[in-house]
């Protein structure tokens, strides 16, 4: 029996009056993936969500779910759960009562739902609290009661928009985890958003990047970290982002600041160039591009060295041990095989 859950996007245009949101969207997800869309605010990423859940009609393309096209299918003839930002939860209900809501709704018989309601509430660890009300959780046990009302029912899609951004820093490490674990044991198509690359990267099988409306790369996360296909998702993921350099390419080596500088597996003419090299791959030393140090955070196992170069901004990781001083001149270099380089005009990796 094929898995249900795959998924397909082609040629989706969303308008709203003069604003296009999305500009011709295309993007395939594989059955029982764990895919995320990540971009930074207005990018477009929740406006797929939502319009994979039919909560936004499309101004232009279809979108297909099984293969059957749904691009004017009502939301609740989608087959698919979706868990918000915010919970979305009804105050007056008991947390049984919001987890069996949707059952209800398609007239699932009481002893079912019972069942179903207890089985969904005891994988997310909230089975004891079923009687209790909204009001009495935390802002962790209201999203599980979210995700055990998205799960109850079994849907072949499981949507979730932000569902961590309201949850403090240790439990949002913590909830990331069961998550996942939740969705490997489920087996079910999850789509996921988020502007918060670190989640992308620790939750997804793939990823999709979204800049201004459109996709920009869709890779696994080792992927879009070691070869970034735009200078835009470059910038975007990393932390520390990767530093992007202007500079020339000229006789086979990038000029940074009139220092020539190798860089592995490019050949292409002479022309303006972005050279990208991460923070942990730039060595402070006597030899490269000269940098000042603005001033250095100190983050326990490694420091963050914050460098002028010109009127640009640089970051070097370096150990917790950093000899280096504010204020102090000192040179950048890197291995060639680490460096990065995109066309200065469009943006497109060329090594």
């Amino acid at each position: 029996m094929t898995q249900q859950g795959n998924v397909r996007l082609h040629g989706v245009v969303k308008r709203h009056g003069e604003t296009t949101v999305l500009h011709g969207v295309d993007l395939e997800i594989h059955a029982g993936e764990f895919f995320v869309l990540l971009g930074p605010s207005g990018s477009g990423k929740t406006t797929t969500l939502r319009i994979l859940a039919g909560l936004e009609p499309v101004s232009g393309g279809h979108v297909f779910i099984d293969d059957q096209d749904v691009t004017g299918t009502e939301p609740g003839a989608r087959d698919v759960a979706m868990v918000f930002q915010s919970y979305a939860l009804y105050p007056h209900m008991t947390v049984a009562e919001n987890i069996g809501f949707p059952l209800k709704m398609v007239g699932t018989p009481r002893d079912a739902t019972a069942r179903a309601v207890q089985d969904a509430a005891a994988r997310v660890s909230i089975d004891h609290l079923l009687q209790r009300r909204p009001g009495q959780l935390s802002g962790g046990q209201q999203q599980r009661v979210a995700l055990a009302r998205a799960i109850v029912r079994q849907p072949r899609l499981f949507l979730l928009d932000e569902p961590l951004s309201n949850l403090d820093a240790k439990l949002r490490l913590e909830t990331r985890l069961e998550l996942k674990q939740l969705q490997r044991t489920l087996g079910v198509t999850t789509v996921y958003v988020t502007h918060d690359q670190e989640e992308a990267m620790t939750l997804a099988d793939r990823v999709a990047v979204f800049m201004d409306g459109r996709i920009v790369q869709v890779a696994a996360p080792r992927e879009l970290y070691g070869r970034p296909a735009q200078v835009s998702v470059a910038g975007f993921i990393g932390t520390p982002p990767m530093n992007l350099l202007p500079a020339t390419w000229s006789g086979g080596t990038a000029v940074v600041d009139g220092v020539a500088q190798d860089v592995s597996g490019h050949t292409a003419a002479d022309r303006e160039v972005v050279l990208g090299v991460r923070p942990s791959e730039l060595r402070p030393g006597a030899s490269g591009f000269p940098a000042r140090i603005d001033y250095v955070e100190a983050l326990g196992d490694h420091c963050i060295l914050n460098l002028r170069a010109g009127e640009r901004r640089i970051k070097v990781k370096t150990g917790p041990d950093a000899a280096l001083r504010e204020g102090e001149l000192t040179h950048l270099s890197f291995d060639a095989g680490s460096a990065h380089l995109f066309d200065g005009a469009s943006g497109e990796r060329l090594n």
